[in-house]
């Protein structure tokens, strides 16, 4: 039997410039520089030394922001986009879509120590607009840099360091080419009464010049030309200045930091509050602040009078305030509105509140999603609304008019626990790839609930909520244990997928354990739930769930499950016809089977479906499913736990066993131990390569010094072989990997591992040989070009819809004419799917009969040369034809392109008909149908005549055809209809003959 092998000690402490503040942020950025890799190592094997392959890197990226944004969304002047942080990275979101149209990403810089201790990283902590330059973007990070930026054309104009971590920044325009910010002290170690040393986070706000000193006016990083210190306060949550730029205010710890800014040397005055502050916000108009804090108070401010400037030596004032109460928890963010007249306030309890100050009412929009971790509001001349940003990194919108959320952005959903410091308390993670969609299911920010990912496609496509459950909050400062789904696998034909939700119990009722088996529905492209087992191993927990592969008919697929009280069951499907004549389909339980006393730990099926491996105790039982007869028990004495097993290959000859510290193949065929490796430090159950007879063993390293981050070195096994064939390192610790396949997914090399995990910081990551991942759209910093189609929203978008302004700006483009020449009538098929809709849903009739009629008709050329005049005349009369380049769809409007000369003839109509009123004229010969108008502003004609001035000119039809001739200017009344050799008469009667 192979000798257990001797482990050298980790690798060597990292190189990397900087480790994430936060402990739940184990990765880094991609591109940062590796642990140190060890020369080739040598061990001992069989009485002789066996050389050990050499340690690399292995290639990653992350599919998830480590966390949620720190910095409250910010809204351009026009409100078209929004800024949001992400790690050391700023995105620009698009408004109406919610995509990301750019991502501005500092340079790497070479001065790595200079913001202070190796824990620093260059995480953007705050984020304003340039008060003076609205196309400005200014940033602070935890590398001690202020950048300013030009979004528009994706450019870092101006890079600044103070040399410590940047936690706020603000400015005002008062103050010109300059920014107040609230940067890091030195720790200072105190000793308590109790000989316990604790340290304090100090912090010092400073006003820094954005001019640099004349030595570093041409270098990459500058110095600023003047630094002034305002004060020194506790670690600060929040840095604002009044809108009048007349107070600066600082909240940390207990206390409201109030000063002057025309009198920064006399530094703060300090206003005590009895709870910890968390907020601030400044009133739009009037001269306080609201404050919220641990206990869920929000307090208005009244202090910026003229007695702060009166201060007493040791003495720290109180100031009259107004509380407001209604949350449970701490207040995560405040807003006002622009009009001053409601604050807006959000929590833990995923609940936004709205206080009516002036009454103290308020008013609710409940169950957002997620914890509320910042607010914003967005008003660009419409409709207002609110932008919250919630703990597991996804954006919603809500509508000031009805409080009602109107839509969401997100990719992956984090665990909101990251976000508030917390450890977070899910032991099991779900994780599982769907081939039929070439999706991944991964936990959502709830436990009960599950997401579909598209790696492809970098979106978010749906949630399956597999427990319903109630979005509440904590119960005091016991969190509530919500039921959590601990387990999910698919069959390999991504029909059907089994979940596994657990809650444990409380002293009021006992756990609760669900199996849920779901159905995909191809045709809609979601899951069903098919069939619910309660207790499925009583009131144990299941400890595995896996589908039999390759099963040739329904009645061939099984699911085989273990729990902890000892059992091994097979559940199968049985089908019952229905009163209809319809089959049911459902799930049952096949088999109780039991290996002597032990408890099963795992289960797996070979890759052709004919045996069954379970994991008990020091054994692996191995049995025939058909007939539930024990074939095999495989052992090992030196290893007394077998905590998994899987088949490796695509021929399932050999059977990888993993316990604590050690790994062993057996060979099936000759029935015996074929090698065994034990580790030094914990590994991870093996991963086998879906197709190649290889399998990866992770070991978890943990830090060994406080500069040193965790990492996990990846060993690569082939069944020849008890040394690694390869040694790989990744610089973060995984909860759960998956295997992908090598179509449908990323365009890796199908021999090569492709790996899908999710981190102890609950990051989602692609890793393996060579990943290659489709670049993601505005995933690099892009310039932005304004669309002149997501204008402001006047009447005329009312009166004629949204699409009568296509390219408003731009005007018709030669592209457009040149289509005209070529058009072609429609055919039948394209006329038929015009009407292809229920009639409930069809526009009126009246709105598609031009479109459609002159889609029949072909324009008659001239034959006969006539005069400039009788040419123009005919040409203004006679409709030309063009084929749309799409079909028509029901109730789908028509574009057409309206230019800046038809839009000022129409206000000058309206300002001369409407408001006026209209001259004298005979009355009609017959009634004009009441509220019937064509989409290009010409009103319908009856009998050939026209009522109202003819088309103006560079104006398009609904069919797209630009008519040609004399343009017409509607300064003056339109006149009435004149005798039969009227050019609207002309056109009537031309109209009129070719139709008939």
């Amino acid at each position: 039997m192979p000798v257990a092998v001797d482990r050298a000690h980790a690798m060597t402490a990292s190189d990397a410039p900087s480790s994430p503040v936060k402990a739940s942020q184990d990765i880094p950025a991609p591109g940062t520089p590796q642990p140190a890799l060890n020369p080739r190592k040598r061990r001992k094997a069989k009485g002789k030394e066996v050389e050990e392959a050499e340690e690399e890197a292995w290639s990653w990226k992350s599919l998830t922001d480590s966390s949620a944004s720190r910095v409250p969304p910010i809204f351009t002047k026009d409100g078209s986009y929004f800024f949001s942080a992400a790690g050391p990275s700023v995105k620009i979101h698009s408004v109406a879509t919610g995509e990301v149209v750019s991502t501005l990403t500092p340079p790497p810089t070479s001065i790595s120590g200079e913001a202070g201790s190796s824990l620093q990283s260059d995480v953007v902590t705050s984020a304003i607009l340039n008060p003076h330059n609205p196309f400005q973007l200014i940033t602070g990070s935890l590398d001690g840099y202020i950048r300013v930026w030009d979004f528009l054309d994706a450019s870092l104009l101006q890079t600044i360091s103070i040399a410590q971590p940047i936690f706020h920044l603000t400015a005002h325009e008062r103050f010109r080419d300059h920014v107040f910010v609230a940067a890091a002290r030195p720790t200072k170690k105190k000793t308590s009464k109790a000989n316990v040393a604790t340290t304090e986070d100090n912090v010092a706000v400073l006003r820094v010049s954005l001019k640099p000193t004349a030595a570093t006016v041409g270098a990459p990083v500058q110095t600023s030309a003047e630094i002034v210190g305002v004060g020194k306060t506790r670690s600060t949550t929040g840095l604002a200045i009044s809108p009048s730029g007349a107070w600066l205010v600082a909240t940390a710890g207990h206390k409201a930091y109030v000063c002057q800014t025309a009198d920064l040397k006399a530094g703060f005055t300090k206003f005590v509050s009895p709870e910890r502050l968390t907020c601030l916000a400044f009133h739009p108009s009037e001269e306080y602040f609201a404050t919220g804090d641990a206990t869920g108070c929000i307090r208005l401010w009244y202090c910026l009078n003229e007695s702060v400037a009166v201060k007493t030596p040791g003495v720290e004032k109180t100031a009259q305030t107004t509380t407001l109460h209604w949350h449970a928890h701490a207040v995560s963010s405040l807003a006002f509105t622009p009009n001053g007249a409601y604050l807006l306030s959000g929590g833990e309890e995923a609940v936004l509140v709205i206080w009516q100050l002036h009454t103290g009412k308020k008013e609710y929009v409940p169950r957002v999603g997620s914890p509320i971790v910042h607010i914003a509001l967005l008003n660009n001349g419409g409709e207002e609304e609110y932008l919250l940003g919630l703990a597991d990194a996804s954006f919603v919108f809500v509508r000031a008019s009805s409080l009602k959320i109107s839509r969401s952005i997100a990719r992956i959903k984090l665990d909101p626990a990251i976000s508030h410091d917390r450890p977070s308390t899910s032991t099991a993670v779900p994780l599982a790839v769907h081939s039929l969609s070439s999706t991944l299911i991964l936990p959502s920010s709830h436990p009960s609930s599950l997401q579909t990912f598209s790696p492809s496609t970098s979106r978010l496509i749906s949630e399956l909520e597999v427990s319903p459950s109630n979005r509440v909050s904590r119960r005091d400062e016991k969190p509530l244990q919500p039921s959590r789904v601990e387990r999910t696998v698919l069959s390999d034909s991504g029909d059907w997928m089994a979940t596994v939700d657990y809650r444990e119990a409380e002293e009021s009722f006992r756990a609760e354990v669900y199996m849920k088996i779901w159905q995909w529905d191809r045709k809609g492209g979601f899951w069903v739930l098919n069939t619910r087992i309660d207790r499925p191993h009583g009131l144990k927990k299941v400890t595995g769930v896996a589908f039999r592969p390759c099963a040739r008919t329904q009645d061939d697929l099984l699911l085989a499950t273990t729990g902890e009280d000892g059992h091994i069951k097979t559940w199968r499907i049985r089908s019952v016809k229905t009163k209809t004549e319809g089959v049911e389909e459902f799930w049952v339980a096949r088999s109780t089977l039991r290996f002597r006393d032990e408890t099963p730990s795992n289960v797996c099926w070979s890759p052709d479906g004919s045996l069954l491996a379970v994991s008990v105790g020091s054994h692996v039982a191995i049995y025939d499913p058909d007939t539930n007869a024990l074939c095999q028990v495989l052992t090992c004495p030196e290893c007394t736990t077998m905590s998994s097993a899987e088949f490796v290959g695509s021929s399932g000859r050999y059977l990888v066993v993993s316990g604590p510290r050690d790994v062993l193949l057996w060979d099936l065929v000759s029935q015996s131990l074929r090698w065994h490796y034990r580790s030094q430090t914990a590994i991870e159950r093996p991963v086998v390569h879906p197709e190649e007879d290889r399998f990866v063993v992770m070991e978890r390293v943990s830090a060994s010094t406080t500069a040193e981050a965790p990492h996990t070195r990846v060993l690569v096994f082939s069944p020849f072989s008890s040394s690694p064939a390869a040694i790989r390192t990744l610089p973060f610790h995984l909860r759960s990997v998956v295997p992908v396949p090598s179509s449908g997914f990323f365009p890796t090399d199908p021999t090569g591992f492709t790996l899908v995990g999710i981190t102890d910081s609950w990051s989602v990551v692609v890793f393996g040989d060579d990943v290659q991942l489709p670049e993601e759209e505005g995933a690099s910093a892009q310039g932005i070009t304004r669309d002149a189609a997501t204008g402001k929203r006047t009447l005329f978008h009312d009166i004629f819809g949204a699409s009568a302004f296509a390219d408003l700006a731009t005007g018709p483009s030669a592209s457009t004419s040149a289509i005209t020449s070529s058009a072609q009538p429609w055919k039948g098929k394209e006329v038929a799917q015009v009407f292809d809709a229920p009639a409930h849903l069809l526009p009126p009739l009246e709105t598609l009969f031009d479109a459609v009629m002159d889609g029949f008709l072909v324009a008659r050329p001239d034959d006969e040369p006539e005069d400039e005049d009788k040419e123009h005349e005919e040409e203004m009369d006679v409709d030309e034809v063009e084929a749309p380049t799409q079909p028509i769809k029901g109730g789908a409007p028509l574009d057409r392109v309206v230019d800046r000369q038809e839009m000022h003839g129409f206000v000058e109509l309206f300002a001369q008909v409407a408001i006026k009123a209209p001259p004298s004229r005979p009355p009609p010969v017959m009634p004009q149908p009441n509220g019937i108008h064509k989409r290009n502003g010409i009103p319908p004609h009856i009998n050939g005549i026209r009522t109202a001035p003819s088309t103006p000119a560079n104006a398009s039809k609904l069919n797209g055809v630009t008519p040609k001739g004399q343009s017409y200017t509607p300064s003056k009344p339109p006149s009435t209809p004149q005798s039969d050799a009227s050019p609207a008469v002309k056109a009537g009667k031309k109209r009129k003959k070719s139709l008939g």
